[in-house]
């Protein structure tokens, strides 16, 4: 029985919470939060007990584990503390909001011998996993281009008198918080085909350019509308487009087409899955996937089901119990806040930007 605590007990951290109630060898004993009133309702929604802040959370309840619900630019510090205690660490989206805050969080694990991994939880969409298989075994042939799209709205009351939106803290915004979730699930997807090691960067060079065109930019210092293209290291061609001006919102897509095939995702939804060689199991596919009218986030960044959470966090555990295969190691989890980190460089310069692998 893994015993965890929640650093940054605000509104994602209810999926936690809710995650860790389904899995049978883990339970939350803790949660961390500055706000004593938000926190003890927390707490004693959770049935936990309440710090005013992660350093008396690790010392006082040494936990085995603990997830990060922090803002973004505020995941390395709680890591690091945990990690020198021998705490595990799961780490919410973006690891970091920079690659050198990333590569910090990391160094801390390795010296500390605990894991360190992250939550994508798109990786365990069974839509999002059929198409990336499809990818490794060849099917669309000679892949054309991978494109990610989400365009979605938040309103004004969303950035105003809060951390999302902000420079120190957001770190960048339609593509840092929203969008990464399908940057991350469409380079994994695309390096499938690729003889790249876990944690190489699929992507060899991006192309971006970025705007606030939905919101007063008095309420937020980050990007409302990003468009990026991307050459993979394989050559195929990429599409990014991130948004929060985009109203009324609808849902997050994944295309993926080559000369043998086109497969297209709406959430998690196939709505397209076309393949020139077609197999028995195909029909299969379409019909699996092919019913879900869920809008994600698309207008509510709170209209998640927290199943996939749950599923992502039992594979963790899998991982730190008895080292199973785990999807999202931190250097894994790292390559989406890189192409990201590139597509901010490049609508700076206007320039293109190569990426190490």
């Amino acid at each position: 029985m893994y015993r965890f605590g929640i650093i940054g007990a605000g509104s994602v951290a209810d999926l936690h919470a809710r995650a860790l109630t389904d899995l049978d060898n883990a339970m939350l004993v803790a949660a961390a939060r500055r706000s004593e009133g938000p926190g003890r309702t927390f707490a004693d929604t959770h049935d936990c007990t309440w710090y005013a802040n992660y350093e008396s959370l690790l010392d006082e309840e040494t936990p085995d584990a603990v997830i990060i619900a922090t803002p973004s630019g505020a995941h390395l510090e709680p890591t690091v503390a945990a990690a020198e205690r021998g705490a595990h660490v799961l780490c919410e989206k973006p690891l970091e909001i920079t690659t050198e805050r990333v590569d910090r969080m990391i160094a801390a694990a390795d010296a500390h011998d605990v894991k360190l991994g992250g939550i994508f939880q798109h990786r365990y969409s069974g839509a999002i996993q059929t198409l990336r298989d499809a990818v490794a075994q060849g099917r669309f042939g000679n892949l054309a281009v991978a494109m990610a799209t989400v365009p979605w709205w938040r309103d004004d009351a969303y950035y105003e008198g809060t951390w999302k939106g902000t420079e120190a803290l957001d770190g960048g915004g339609a593509l840092m918080n929203q969008s990464i979730h399908a940057i991350d699930a469409i380079a994994w997807i695309v390096r499938s085909n690729m003889d790249l090691a876990p944690g190489q960067n699929p992507v060899a060079e991006v192309y971006a350019q970025t705007d606030v065109r939905g919101h007063d930019p008095a309420h937020i210092e980050v990007e409302d509308t990003a468009v990026a293209t991307l050459r993979y290291r394989d050559g195929t061609l990429g599409h990014i487009l991130g948004a929060t001006s985009m109203y009324p919102g609808t849902r997050r897509r994944l295309q993926v087409a080559g000369r043998d095939g086109t497969a297209e995702i709406h959430e998690d939804e196939i709505v397209c899955w076309q393949m020139r060689d077609e197999r028995p199991e195909d029909e299969e596919i379409r019909t699996t996937y092919g019913e879900d009218d869920t809008e994600g986030g698309a207008s509510d960044p709170m209209a998640i089901d927290y199943a996939k959470h749950t599923q992502n966090i039992r594979a963790f555990l899998d991982w730190v119990d008895h080292d199973a295969p785990f999807l999202l190691p931190a250097p894994e989890a790292r390559t989406a806040v890189a192409i990201i980190e590139a597509i901010y460089e490049s609508a700076e310069s206007g320039q293109p930007v190569p990426l190490a692998p």
